[in-house]
């Protein structure tokens, strides 16, 4: 490293050396998320909760089909003894939320919020009982892929796109392993259906054509549930077994 030298064995470097402290926070900074990745290969043995994170628009108002059917589908999940996590903000957020906490005036289970700083939200929605903040989108995305058993993709933006890609790639590399992972809604199919068509086309194709059938196109917020019961039911199986 520079400012190691015979007169300076310490390998102190001077503030007024550029090159050398450049050189010295890069690779600090490389130490350090080694470690982040060493830390995030850990896994509990047994998971005590089972956990649905739900994505979904921040932008639906509550009264809306989307609003209310996110709302059901977090309510059922609740009673079926799974904890909700979401993005902690307004929207379908506050719908999954909300159906958890309504499901669950005694806080058996958890409704859980994963946010992100953002300058134009400034706190979480009113039905979050458990709240973390991230700094970056990448580390949040960390926070749900290390804390969920499943995931429910309801209508969405640009941000519910990234977080559903992410997942998908995840699953896609192996990352995640025997996850539902269920896009509901009519906005979802047209989405796989592209990438099916654009993706296999190429010469060779630019992924497998496994890959597609990853995310599981529901349409309705029933059809999620069933997934999410039966799913739930082997996880519970699986814990006595364990024990």
């Amino acid at each position: 490293m520079t400012g190691v030298s015979q007169g300076n064995p310490a390998g102190l470097i001077s503030l007024g050396d550029e090159a050398a402290v450049k050189e010295l926070l890069t690779g600090t900074v490389f130490d350090l998320w080694q470690i982040v990745n060493n830390l995030t290969r850990l896994r509990p043995t047994r998971r005590e909760r089972y956990r649905v994170t739900i994505f979904g628009s921040a932008r639906a108002k509550p009264g809306t089909i989307a609003y209310t059917e996110t709302k059901r589908c977090a309510r059922a999940l609740t009673e079926l003894g799974c904890d909700i996590l979401t993005g902690g903000g307004p929207g379908l957020m506050q719908a999954a939320n909300e159906g958890a906490c309504e499901a669950d005036p005694g806080d058996a289970r958890q409704s859980v919020g994963i946010r992100i700083a953002l300058p134009f939200e400034q706190s979480a929605n009113p039905f979050v009982e458990q709240s973390f903040t991230h700094e970056t989108f990448f580390t949040r995305l960390h926070h749900f892929v290390l804390a969920s058993d499943a995931f429910i993709v309801a209508p969405g933006g640009i941000g519910t796109v990234l977080e559903a890609m992410m997942i998908w790639q995840l699953l896609q590399v192996g990352h995640l392993e025997k996850m539902p992972f269920l896009m509901v809604g009519k906005m979802w199919p047209g989405l796989v259906e592209w990438a099916r068509k654009e993706m296999l086309s190429f010469d060779p194709p630019l992924a497998n054509a496994e890959d597609m059938d990853l995310p599981r196109c529901v349409p309705t917020a029933d059809e999620a549930i069933a997934v999410i019961r039966e799913h739930h039911a082997h996880w519970l199986q699986g814990r006595a077994a364990s024990r």
